[in-house]
């Protein structure tokens, strides 16, 4: 069941699940607020905890709205792209063979067949920098999951909107926004230990802000560089 409570100007969309915590997102590009709350808590209670969490909202909204947004791609010559955070020139090649893309120092070349739209290159290179996550994923699995304790059953990578990844604690499920191969190693890791993080606490509650203070002391820090960072320019549909 889904309605609508207001705080001062700021519309909050409430839907109650079947889920033991309260679950309070604040979704870009401009900050829309949603929590998700049990069945059993009544409405006027949810009123009163989305009233105490009124700052950090606000904080969120605010940095949301102040992110940069890259100019939107037409994947033509000469174009620039990140990979891992650095500023790559694309150089379009058509020619009559299988698509292909290949990262040479700071030139990202993709090869096409010749009348190639829009759509089809963007599908490639999207696909391409789906496989840049993948090719990472093992490493840092091996890594972060045992010093957690936690083992994840599998790691979805696909585009997404709202989010830069998300878990199921009961699937112990992590999805993962194909966006990240454009941002720095470091904010793929932020975001993968944050998501592992989430198999011990399903929450944001302190509870999960110490754990990822105890694993990952500078989680912050890379918090706040993959916020500054600019981010896909597109229409949302939230």
């Amino acid at each position: 069941m889904g309605m609508q409570i207001q705080l001062g100007s700021t519309p909050v969309q409430v839907e109650f699940k079947d889920i033991k915590n309260v679950h309070l997102s604040v979704h870009p590009p401009v900050g829309r607020v949603s929590i998700s709350a049990p069945r059993r808590m009544k409405l006027e209670t949810v009123r009163l905890f989305a009233i105490s969490k009124l700052d950090w909202i606000r904080r969120q909204q605010e940095e949301l709205r102040a992110q940069e947004r890259e100019p939107e791609r037409e994947f033509l010559d000469r174009e620039s792209h990140f990979v891992w955070g650095r500023r790559c020139l694309l150089v379009v090649t058509e020619r009559d063979e299988r698509p292909s893309i290949e990262l040479r120092h700071n030139r990202l070349h993709l090869g096409v067949r010749p009348g190639t739209d829009t759509q089809k290159r963007r599908d490639i290179l999207e696909a391409w920098y789906r496989a840049q996550i993948r090719q990472a994923l093992p490493d840092l699995l091996t890594r972060w999951q045992p010093r957690l304790g936690v083992e994840v059953a599998s790691v979805y990578v696909q585009r997404m909107r709202t989010r830069w990844g998300s878990c199921n604690p009961t699937a112990r499920t992590i999805r993962l926004n194909t966006e990240l191969a454009k941002k720095p190693r470091e904010c793929l890791e932020y975001v993968v230990v944050h998501e592992l993080v989430h198999l011990l606490e399903p929450t944001h509650n302190p509870r999960f802000i110490a754990l990822m203070d105890r694993f990952m002391p500078l989680w912050k820090e890379h918090r706040k560089l993959l916020n500054r960072l600019p981010v896909r320019h597109e229409e949302w549909d939230y």
